[in-house]
């Protein structure tokens, strides 16, 4: 059958027809994300009975040997980009089998007691992961190679994550509706549009610069450039901030807020609020630039989670107000860091031959944070006493201060290498 694809070969011009085709992809990747990373902890904790201090370590470990291998998918996706985006494609949609089998699988363990499932659920995310990674790394490099100025940039980004929320808007609500089973079915349909959409999307013409380059660029490339190292740095530190609540959230929601019929509506509010607030971001970018305006999204990220900390028992209304202010801040981070580092590649002179490396490297820095999120988080709060259903009110501050207070420190670590690393550092260069 893709034999048969021809790709279509000129550069984006926007508009609907080629924000669909590229980004429509991150609809079913976003859509698996949710469960993978919010809904998988707590669902082998609570369903299945797993200790959260194992379960941490499992999420952990898996996690890391996710995130080492995504350099070497990024390399690999250069040579195959360099052959043709085409060759490109198909390694994308084999990949996707991969992912929708080992999803399927993750959520219906056949097996029984925690050791099995430990096991199941380690080579579970192993296999699922190792295909959500080359659907993502060669999706992420496709769209870094139209390339542009900071407001097409921003523009291509954000259709890609803004179906990439609808994804997730779907996979907030859905498994509460028709159960995890018809989740993993729905999932497979979707991620087969999404490939198939892609087929049909804008490619650029590499012309004779991807034709001469090195066919695999050294995985060290990246790092000899310094503006990719601190953005690097200011993205890990952000998305730490961000991966933490991530992962604590339906634990607060249940045992802190003690209002669990109310999920669909936190994490649809949530969601909806980042969709909402994407095409103000990219008018705010045309304003101040996409540094400052990440900038600015960090501040109200502080300020909502800061009220939260505030919050007890039976606060619905006032937590659905600060998943809309954090969801707003949310459709920063998921538009504007990654249009910067287009921005950084096509400074280095790597535009059409490295972007893979690139974003191998972030996507081991995104999974790095799941990782460290999961891996300390989790054992640190059974240290503390906590556990799913506690009451204890010594056990409930831990969980809160995990939740709220540990993101806004790490938001105002991130906000001043920003500001002093990569603002700072940039006006002095210009001036």
């Amino acid at each position: 059958m893709t034999a048969a694809v021809a790709l279509p070969v000129h550069a984006w011009r926007g508009g609907w027809r080629h924000g669909l085709a590229y980004g429509g992809l991150g609809l079913p990747l976003a859509f698996v994300a949710l469960p993978l990373y919010v809904v998988l902890p707590n669902h082998y904790a609570t369903e299945y009975g797993v200790p959260l201090a194992a379960l941490g370590v499992v999420l952990l470990l898996a996690r890391l040997l996710d995130a080492v291998v995504d350099p070497f998918i990024g390399r690999w996706a250069d040579a195959l980009f360099r052959r043709s985006t085409r060759r490109a494609w198909i390694a994308l949609a084999a990949a996707a089998a991969l992912l929708a089998l080992g999803f399927r699988a993750l959520f219906h363990p056949p097996v029984e007691g925690t050791a099995a499932l430990l096991w199941w659920c380690a080579i579970g995310l192993a296999v699922t992961y190792l295909g959500y990674s080359i659907v993502s790394v060669i999706h992420q490099a496709w769209g870094a190679r139209l390339g542009g100025g900071e407001d097409q940039r921003a523009r291509i980004v954000a259709w890609r994550e803004g179906l990439a929320l609808a994804g997730v808007l779907a996979a907030s609500v859905l498994p509460a509706l028709v159960g995890l089973s018809a989740v993993s079915w729905i999932f497979a349909g979707l991620l087969a549009a999404g490939v198939a959409w892609l087929a049909q999307a804008p490619q650029p013409d590499a012309g004779e610069l991807g034709r001469t380059a090195p066919a695999s660029p050294s995985l060290a490339l990246p790092w000899r450039e310094p503006g990719f190292r601190r953005l690097l740095a200011i993205y890990l530190c952000n998305g730490i901030a961000s991966a933490v609540p991530a992962t604590l959230v339906l634990f607060f929601v249940r045992d802190r807020l003690q209002a669990p019929a109310f999920e669909p509506l936190f994490l649809g509010a949530y969601f909806a609020a980042a969709a909402a607030a994407l095409p103000l971001w990219v008018r705010l970018v045309g304003r101040i630039g996409l540094a400052r305006a990440w900038l600015a999204a960090m501040a109200l990220a502080v300020a909502s989670f800061g009220w939260a900390s505030q919050l007890g028992s039976g606060d619905v209304v006032a937590f659905t107000l600060v998943c809309l202010a954090s969801g707003i801040a949310l459709g920063a981070d998921l538009t504007l860091p990654g249009a910067l580092l287009t921005g950084v590649i096509q400074r280095a002179g790597h535009a059409q031959r490295a972007e893979g490396a690139y974003f191998g490297w972030w996507n081991f820095a995104t999974k790095l944070n799941l990782a460290l999120a999961a891996g300390l988080a989790l054992p640190a709060l059974q240290a503390l006493g906590y556990a799913p259903g506690v009451r204890d009110e010594a056990a409930l501050d831990a969980l809160t201060a995990a939740y709220c207070l540990l993101p806004c420190a790490l938001k105002l670590a991130a906000g001043a290498l920003l500001y002093f690393g990569w603002i700072r550092n940039n006006e002095e260069e210009q001036s």
